[in-house]
């Protein structure tokens, strides 16, 4: 669109004539608007933000293209302002209420501003009307207040816009007035600020650069322009550390703008002096911020230099501080005593300063600074806390702690926290020592941990109700002397804790101080007392036992074990099993010597009581019942195979029993299991038998009766574990040797019964028949069956037969043994023939068996000595057939002799002699007659061989 066709002047009237021009509908418009504002209410939010909204839409609608003569600018001006003035009252009247809530007031402020920023564009489409002086600085500073209210609104968009609107008007004209100048000044720095809040830096620096040109040597301009310096400074310093440099360098500026707006002026400088204070006390934090403590002296230095300065608290805060950095403690110290001594510093500020005093100087200062902050503090409870914990913190230390100690003990301190306004503090104060001490216990620095603690105590009020936290601190006491070895003070520490409280926690603890005096009777007396305690519960004797075998008091962990026994009862809570206890008591009792009669009582019971609650219940159900179950099996079968060895065997047999019942208890009845029950059984009849032959005491008929029983038992389980070990040679033999003494056992007691020989005999056949018979087994029953009360020469005869037969089977018979069995037949032959004739032909037949087995065999295979003995004594028996005439016997007898000396190494002396015997015997009985007498002449002289 043309200029012309926009110009009122330039153009034509229509057909009709228009009645006015274009721009006077606008300015109607708008000042309607107008009107409406100044009339409203603040009640009224809706329309004056319709309000806002309208006159926005005339103004944008119409601004491109509306060209105004002067009087329509001035006009324009004229409302611009009523629009101004009307959003102040409308600013006013909502500041004054108190009752506009909080969101309403904001949505009122956002349409007053919005009505502020219309006026100031009013000025802008007015532009430059005639008898207006400088136009372009009122339409700038109207964007600038603009500017400003955004600002205060968050909207800092839109703020800097107005603010380069603002820029931008007064670019172009120049500044005449005071008021125009600082125009300028307050514009740049509140470009400055709105460009910090949008985190532009670095625009915003550059504009505090640039209002440097528009001081105009103004001393309220260089404070101004100083004074956002150190804002900004300010706010680096609060920032992270790589803002230092920064906050550094605007300090500087701040600094330096102050000594320049000083060096300018005429009249007084006050201000500029305070804000020059202020800008070195920054300075010297932003030093001590960056561990420049030699700058942070110097900035004190200059800072207290100043004439007429009131020097701030934080002064004295800083140059500490930095001295402390410096090394400088003495001088730390003094400033320290100024900062106590001045008034003006808070009591806060006194408290931080000795605390940070403290962690410098050490716990050595504690005392001397507790007793500076209890002259200055009104509030000397805290104080001391404060620094007591401060010295707590610093770290663990036995000069700290014995420092905080004595500064705890102190009178004047204690006093302090005296009477009931105190209550809490001195609570803090109890606990504060109390967990210190408890630190140092940990640590195991019990010296430490008793004055800690003792000095809690002082804290801990002498009254009913702290009778309790009071017994506690001398439990802790007694414990840490109980540590320490000093064991007769803690006996009176407890003795102490006991008066104020009596309880389960007291008796035990008297418990351990028995034990570390190594009275193991007093111990066990203490247990019982425990008891009796109101607060007893099971788990102070698994206690009790725990630390009686960390004393290596197995007696007393015994005790203990044997009174938690005592308790158990259907339904009650106990702290572990039942078998458990029994199992942890056996095994103590195992650690002594002659301990066994203890131990089988105990596993007696715990038989009872597994068949009176059924195993699964008594010792658990799954994996964790099969192990305690197979470890009391296993104790046993243990013990009775180590009392078997000592030769206590009615111990042995009864824990042989014992095992037989646990083993046959056990849900996996596999062959391990039934063959570990059948030797248990058979080893525990093995052990009541030789009992009886140990004590020279004869078995009663019940026990004779158990172990027929027992036997009968095993032999029901025998002939399976037999059949499941033909596999495996071990057990093979194991087997065998088990049928054995089953055999042997159930012989030996058959033969204290009336009419068993027939039952005696049956049993060894039936056992020569298996193949877990071994000549071994043979030999051992014939000898038994041979000798003793009862011999059985039936029974002997048979398993030395068996044994001989069996001994000539194997490939490579034992001769020594044969000879052996040979000796023990010839022994009984013919013992249960009728009459001599029959007992001589057994006899004979023994000797000609013997003679065959010699024959063939190389020399010496046959044990000579038992081959002489065979020749000797069948010559021999040639002289007494002699002497009852029996010339057939002799004759037989003396060949016998003769052909066995004939094979045995050794008899060639012997044999002319006897071959001379036998050859005049002949002669004697081949004569015409054998007179008996005769013969019997001969016998003397000539049939007896002696070695």
């Amino acid at each position: 669109m043309r200029i012309s066709e926009l110009s009122p002047e330039l153009r034509r009237p229509s057909a009709e004539g228009d009645s006015q021009p274009s721009h006077l509908h606008v300015l109607e418009e708008i000042e309607s608007s107008v009107n409406e504002v100044e009339s409203l209410s603040i009640e009224d939010l809706s329309s004056l933000e319709n309000l806002a909204i309208r006159l926005r839409k005339s103004l944008s609608n119409n601004s491109s293209n509306l060209l105004l003569p002067d009087s329509a600018k001035l006009q324009v001006w004229k409302l611009s302002y009523r629009l101004w003035n009307a959003c102040v009252d409308i600013s006013n009247a909502v500041g004054v209420l108190s009752t506009v809530e909080a969101g309403y007031r904001g949505r009122i402020y956002v349409a007053q501003a919005e009505l502020r920023q219309i006026a100031a564009e009013l000025l802008l489409v007015a532009k430059n009307p005639k008898g207006i002086p400088a136009p372009a600085f009122k339409s700038a500073s109207f964007f600038h207040k603009a500017g400003l209210i955004w600002h205060d609104l968050g909207r800092l968009d839109r703020a800097a816009a107005n603010f380069e609107q603002a820029t931008d008007l007064t670019s172009s004209s120049r500044a005449e007035g005071e008021d125009e100048k600082r125009m300028l000044l307050d514009l740049n720095l509140a470009r400055a600020r709105t460009a910090w809040e949008a985190n532009d830096r670095s625009l915003s620096i550059a504009l505090l650069g640039r209002s440097k040109n528009v001081l105009f040597r103004s001393q309220a301009g260089f404070q101004a322009l100083a004074e956002q310096y150190l804002q900004f400074g300010k706010l680096s310093l609060k920032s992270s550390s790589e803002g230092l440099i920064d906050a550094s360098k605007l300090l500087s500026e701040a600094l330096d703008l102050c000594e320049k707006g000083i060096a300018i002026s005429t009249g007084g400088t006050l201000d500029l002096e305070r804000l020059k204070a202020r800008c070195l006390r920054f300075m010297a934090a932003e030093r001590l911020q960056a561990e420049d403590y030699e700058g942070v002296l110097s900035c004190v230095s200059v800072l207290r230099g100043i004439e007429g300065n009131e020097e701030h608290p934080s002064v004295g805060y800083v140059a500490m501080k930095a001295c402390i950095g410096a090394g400088r403690v003495a001088e730390a110290e003094r400033e320290l005593r100024e900062m106590m001594s001045n008034k003006r510093v808070p009591e806060t500020a006194c408290v931080s300063a000795a605390e940070a005093f403290l962690a410098a100087a050490g716990a050595e200062a504690a005392k001397e600074i507790m007793m500076m902050l209890l002259g200055r503090c009104r509030d000397g409870t805290g104080a001391a806390l404060r620094v007591l914990r401060m010295v707590a913190e610093s770290g663990s230390s036995a000069v700290k702690a014995m420092a905080a100690a004595e500064l705890a003990s102190d009178d004047r301190v204690v006093a302090l926290f005296v009477g009931s306004m105190a209550e809490k503090e001195r609570n803090a104060m109890h606990a504060l020592l109390w967990n210190w001490g408890a630190e140092y216990f940990r640590s195991k620095e019990y010296e430490i941990s008793v004055e800690l603690f003792e000095k809690s105590m002082l804290y801990v009020p002498r009254d009913d109700e702290n009778r309790a936290r009071r017994s506690n601190c001398f439990r802790v006491l007694s414990l840490c002397h109980l540590a320490l070895v000093q064991l007769d003070r803690a006996q009176e520490f407890i003795d102490q804790a006991e008066k104020l409280e009596p309880n389960i926690k007291c008796s035990f603890l008297k418990f351990k101080i028995q034990l570390q005096k190594k009275d193991e009777e007093a111990a066990i007396n203490q247990i019982q007392s425990m008891l009796s305690c109101i607060d007893f519960t099971p788990e102070f004797l698994t206690l009790c036992t725990h630390e009686a075998i960390a004393c290596q008091s197995f007696l007393v962990a015994v005790a203990s074990l044997s009174i938690l026994l005592n308790l158990y009862s259907p339904g009650k809570q106990m702290p572990m099993m039942e078998v458990t206890v029994f199992r942890n008591l056996i095994t103590l009792l195992h650690r002594d010597s002659e301990t066994e009669q203890e131990i089988l009582k105990h596993t007696r019971r715990v038989q009872a009581r597994m068949n009176e609650l059924g195993a699964e219940s008594f010792f658990g159900k799954g994996a964790v019942g099969a192990r305690e179950l197979n470890w009391f099996a296993g104790n046993t079968w243990n013990m009775g195979l180590k009392m078997g060895k000592d030769k206590k065997y009615k111990i042995c047999a009864e824990s042989f029993e014992l095992a037989a019942e646990f083993y046959g208890a056990c849900s996996d009845q596999n062959e391990g299991k039934q063959a570990m029950v059948c030797k248990s059984l058979i080893l525990s009849t093995v052990a009541m038998i030789n009992a009886e032959e140990e004590e020279k005491v004869l078995m009663t008929d019940s026990d004779v009766k158990k172990a027929m029983e027992m036997l009968h038992r095993a032999e029901k389980i025998l002939p399976a574990i037999a059949l499941s070990a033909s596999d495996n040679g071990d057990q093979l033999v194991e087997t065998s040797t088990m049928f054995f003494l089953h055999t042997f056992n159930t012989y030996k007691l058959l033969n204290r019964l009336d009419d068993t020989g027939n039952q005696q005999l049956q049993l060894i056949k039936c056992f020569a028949s298996t193949n877990a018979c071994n000549p071994n087994n043979l030999l051992h029953i014939g000898l038994f069956a041979s000798q003793g009360r009862r011999p059985n020469p039936e029974v002997s005869e048979f398993a030395f037969s068996k044994c001989l037969s069996s001994l000539l089977e194997s490939p490579a018979p034992n001769y020594k043994m044969v000879s052996m069995v040979l000796r023990r037949l010839v022994g009984i032959a013919g013992l249960c023939a009728m009459d001599d004739g029959r007992r001589n032909e057994a006899a004979y037949a023994v000797y000609r068996q013997a003679y065959q087995i010699i024959v063939g065999l190389k020399e010496g295979e046959y044990p000579p000595e038992e081959g002489k003995w065979l020749a000797m004594t069948a010559w021999n028996k040639s002289g007494i057939a002699i002497r009852l005439r029996q010339v057939t016997t002799a004759r037989k007898w003396m060949k016998m002799g003769l052909d066995l000396a004939n094979r045995i190494p050794g008899m060639e002396r012997y044999i002319g002699g006897m071959e001379d015997c036998l050859t005049n015997f002949e002669k004697v009985c081949s004569g015409d007659g054998c007179g008996a007498g005769e013969i019997i002449g001969f016998g003397p002289r000539t049939s007896s061989i002696t070695q």
